[in-house]
Order: C-alpha cells, then structure tokens, then sequence
C-alpha cells in the first residue's frame, strides 16, 4: 500500500497530499472569506502541508494563512519561498537572491506568519546574476540563527541540486511535473536516490486531463474524475512524491484529497505511464 506520509528532512513528518495556496484570492469581501473557508476546510480534512511564497502577492498569501489558522494546529507545515523580489523603476517582479533581500524576505515571512521559525524555507528560483554560495550561504546563516529549520529548493537541473548540496543540506525540491509533463524526471530520480522530498507544482496538466483517452478510461473503471486519477499516479509515482494541488474551491479541494484513497491496478498504472513515452 503507498505511504501516505513523508518525512521531510528525515524528521519532519507531513501528509503527502497538501495544498497549494497560490490561487487564493486575498482582496479585502466575500473572496477572500471564502479564501478563508478553503483553507480551514483542508486543515480539518488532515492536511498538514501548505504551500505559500513572498511572490504570491508579495506576503499576502503568507498574512492570508496566518489569519485562517493561527493559532497553528500542531503538525502543520507552512512552507514559503523566498527570492523573487520588486525591483527597479518599474517595481517587476525579477529574481533576486542577494543576501539582504533573502534575509529580509525571510524576517518578513516570519512576521507575516506569527512564527519564530519557518520549518521549510524554500529558495523560489536560483538567481544566475548572485553567486549561489551566497544565496544558500544566507539561508544556511538563517538555519543557524535559529530562523528556518530546513532549506528547499524550486526549479533546479540535476547539476544546480548537487552543487547546492555541496553548500547546504537540501531537504526538498520543488520543480513543475505531473502525468503529462515530466521534464524533469531527472531531478525527481536524484532526490530518490537522496530521500529529499519532491513537491511537484502544477501536479495536474490543467484542462488537458481530461482530454486525454487513457486518463478518461482509468478514471471511469475507477470511479473518479481525470484529476483525482492524476494526483493518484503522482502518489504511486514515488514515495518522495509530496503533490500540492491549489483550488479556491471547497468542493475542489474535497475533491483531490479523496485522490489519496484511490487505488490503481498495475495495469491502469502501466497505462498511464505510458502517455510519456515517446511516439
């Protein structure tokens, strides 16, 4: 039977099917109440892995799960990201993963979040224009302070994972990936072979799902819908498999959280896998 729990880190126990909170609107009404109602609703049904970021309206997402749930239930991660930042005359957003801005993203994230320390920081993309020993070197000086327990990664080639590891201990991985799109199957091999967590984002091939034949028959002989068939060859995939699907939407999110309980034959399996083989 596939495990539905992981340990991040080796120590940091999370169910493996969590929530991304990236969609949730944040705006002052009724959105963002309902933002509110789906983010407790995924708490209640055992959801102990959350998914936020800096970027996601520049810690309005972050403000936003601190206010839905604070005080935090006891086995709850809230894992954020750092290093996209506003900048120039323009106020973009660009990468940016000099020190200062890493380390004042991640004082920020800690007021935002009414927490003293953020369990799984994660860097939200390499930035090519600062050296990446001074990038993980501040997170690594972040760790020692006491002021983030783990350090994550997201968007990384094979070559960027082991540098990094040569610098710091890289306890997850973030990079795009679902049935459709494996592109980086390479980086999920190594953080097998490392035990490193591997949370896909986009771990659903949005509005393709169901237009493929062979996802539509595994989901009618299962009894459930193309999506909840996606997360549930995620989970078989591997065990270092930690998906986080986003929704604004109760029923939705009710809806993906029942994709842990499916089970999928060898043969369903086989199926599936082989929509990425090559024609």
């Amino acid at each position: 039977m596939t495990s539905t729990a992981f340990r991040i880190g080796g120590d940091l126990e999370v169910r493996r099917l969590g929530f991304g909170a990236m969609h949730l609107p944040t705006e002052a009404g009724l959105a963002r109440e309902s933002s509110l109602m789906v983010v407790r609703r995924a708490v209640e049904l055992g959801v102990t892995l959350i998914d936020t970021a800096h970027l996601y309206g520049g810690g309005a997402n972050e403000e936003l799960l601190a206010e839905a749930l604070y005080p935090y239930p006891n086995g709850l991660l809230i894992t954020t990201k750092v290093g996209v930042a506003q900048s120039g005359p323009q106020r973009e957003w660009k990468l940016d993963g000099r020190p200062a801005v890493l380390r004042a993203q991640v004082e920020h994230a800690l007021r935002r979040l009414r927490v003293e320390r953020i369990e799984l920081l994660q860097l939200h993309r390499i930035d090519p224009e600062t050296p990446l020993v001074d990038q993980l070197g501040t997170l690594r000086d972040l760790k020692t302070e006491g002021k983030i327990g783990r350090i994550g990664l997201s968007e990384v080639t094979v070559s960027e994972l082991n540098q990094a590891r040569q610098i710091v201990d890289v306890a997850s991985v973030q990079n795009r990936y679902n049935l459709l799109d494996r592109e980086h199957e390479p980086v999920l091999t190594a953080c097998e072979r490392a035990g490193i967590a591997f949370l896909p984002w986009r771990p659903v091939a949005a509005g393709t799902s169901g237009a493929k034949a062979e996802i539509a028959a595994v989901a009618s002989e299962v009894g459930a819908t193309p999506t909840q068939i996606a997360l549930a060859w995620l989970l078989n995939r591997s065990p270092v498999m930690l998906p986080i699907p986003g929704t604004a939407r109760v029923d939705h999110l009710e809806e993906n959280l029942a994709a842990e309980g499916l089970v999928l034959t060898p043969a369903q399996r086989a199926s599936l896998d082989r929509l990425h083989e090559p024609a």
